[in-house]
């Protein structure tokens, strides 16, 4: 087994990237994190053969893409904590081997009821070993290779999210559904035994400068039980609200009031695992709006979307799922470019112009029915989207890290990864209740395409509010604030999340972070 990692953040040698150990780390954390980015991807694609094989209401299928969000975003910071506090690779191979017998569970679902209920434990999985992976990047690699280790661990993780709807598809079409899960047990069986074997231990708990990151933070388990329980209950009122039964009103109350609660206890708590005076930087609060109305239209396009190629285009699985492509792809090629426009022009302008690109290209969607042409009417679309997604994603973690302290960038960024999974879980809920999509609407063309033809100008509104919000709240940054590390991004689901950093440890780009990047003006 490796050795114990000696933290470079803490003046003690790290493994370089070129050495056979740096090699054997890239590869197990770019393995675990690329099952829970395939995951968070395919599977849109699979739902109208899930539908088909499990006989599953509309409902039914929104909880299978709901389940394993809600328990990710609500669990994703309580999950970096555990690392932290019990060892980073301990942590992670846990959440590898669990998000791999989940996905068995999920493959072999005799039901749609245990398909749900292993979708919500995949996402417990998913919670463990999508900071952890990252985090062992941070604390095992020598100063001098960590950026490098955390641009080659996101670039390949974006390939990873480019690659699966149209893997998914290849799937679906052929072994069928159930191989979009089994095929993480194969992956999880790699990569464990290589975390075991070579990735060095680390802790967050050894001596060193005060650090007001996870490492100083207790174990808030009431905080996240009350932020998943606040997001599970609301969720159920949307999804069933068609269904007029008695308990909507009362899950809708019990979600106020657990919502209600969590603020109060994190309030409150002297070790919080989402500490609320974060929120007193009004750029950081700023922008996390943005990313509720960015990400919310997202959670819902690319839902509604993978059902419109398919029931109402006609596109097979695979068709529907390669279809996305150029989406991520124009993300892995032009984020970074983007990200250094943004430095040089300020936030402002591509955090306004990102939104309505996307919403342009929502409202081209609208061209897509019966027997579309992918060229001339899916195509156009989606480079549209594409492009506005590049122009937006790279600023908007920009801004993000901008806005806070130096040492609570890991923080930060888990905060608003978590905001953006939650935004799409509730915009997943909600659309279809706001379309009058019936159970049974993706079962018919006619049915569907008409709901979706009201869904996607209801997701370009969210996103029109999303820019005037950046228009009118974001602020250029200070000089010399904190940069993102991770530079190239694919993921369609939820902005990245960048590591833990301490004061003194040099940023992206060579420079020292500031010892106090505090709200921006």
């Amino acid at each position: 087994m490796a050795a114990p990692a000696r933290d470079a953040t803490e003046g003690r040698p790290g493994v370089r990237i070129a050495s056979p150990t740096g090699k054997w780390i890239l590869l197990t954390t770019v393995l675990g994190s690329s099952m829970a980015l395939l995951d968070s991807t395919v599977v849109n694609v699979a739902l109208p053969a899930i539908g088909r094989d499990l006989n599953a209401s509309l409902a039914a299928l929104q909880w299978t893409v709901n389940g394993y969000m809600l328990s990710l975003a609500g669990l994703i910071l309580l999950g970096g904590s555990l690392g932290d506090r019990f060892g980073r690779r301990k942590v992670f191979v846990v959440g590898v081997v669990w998000f791999a017998a989940a996905s068995l569970l999920c493959g072999i679902a005799p039901d749609v009821g245990v398909l749900i209920a292993a979708r919500v434990l995949q996402g417990v999985g998913g919670a463990l070993l999508t900071p952890g992976s990252l985090a062992i990047i941070q604390a095992s690699f020598h100063p001098d290779d960590r950026s490098r280790a955390i641009g080659l661990w996101s670039g390949f993780g974006g390939v990873g999210a480019a690659v699966g709807p149209f893997l998914g598809g290849w799937l679906v079409d052929g072994p069928g559904w159930r191989w979009v899960f089994l095929l993480n047990v194969p992956v999880a069986l790699v990569c464990a035994p290589i975390a075991v074997r070579h990735v060095p231990e680390s802790t967050g708990a050894a001596p060193g400068p005060a650090v007001e990151g996870r490492a100083r933070r207790g174990f808030d388990v009431l905080g996240a039980v009350l932020g998943a329980l606040a997001l599970a209950l609301v969720t159920y009122a949307l999804i069933e609200a068609p269904s007029g039964s008695v308990l909507v009103p009362v899950a809708a109350v019990a979600g106020v009031t657990a919502g209600v609660a969590f603020v109060y206890v994190e309030r409150r708590r002297p070790d919080p695992m989402m500490p609320l005076d974060i929120f007193a930087s009004r750029q950081f609060t700023a922008v996390n709006l943005v990313t509720l109305c960015v990400y919310a239209a997202f959670g819902g396009f690319f839902f509604l979307t993978a059902l419109q190629l398919q029931v109402v285009a006609g596109y097979s699985a695979l068709q529907a799922g390669a279809a996305l492509l150029p989406t991520t792809v124009l993300m892995l090629l032009f984020s970074a470019r983007s990200g250094e426009l943004s430095r040089r022009i300020g936030p402002r302008i591509p955090l306004t112009v990102g939104p309505l690109l996307c919403a342009a290209g929502m409202l081209l969607m609208l061209r897509v029915g019966e027997d579309a042409s992918y060229l001339a009417d899916v195509l156009p679309a989606l480079l549209v989207m594409g492009l506005g997604m590049v122009t937006l994603v790279a600023p908007l973690t920009a801004t993000v890290l901008a806005s806070v302290d130096t040492a609570r960038a890991g923080l930060a960024s888990g905060i608003n990864n978590a905001a953006a999974r939650a935004a799409g879980l509730v915009a997943v809920a909600a659309l279809p209740l706001l379309t009058g999509m019936g159970p049974e609407a993706y079962r018919s063309a006619d049915a569907f395409d008409a709901a979706f033809r009201r869904a996607m100008p209801l997701c370009a509104g969210v996103l029109v509010l999303g820019a005037v919000l950046a228009f009118t709240t974001v602020r250029r940054p200070p000089p010399g604030c904190l940069r993102p590390e991770c530079r190239r991004h694919g993921s369609l689901t939820a902005p990245p999340l960048e590591p833990e950093r301490s004061r003194g440890v040099l940023g992206a780009g060579g420079s020292p972070g500031p010892s106090g990047a505090g709200p921006a003006s």
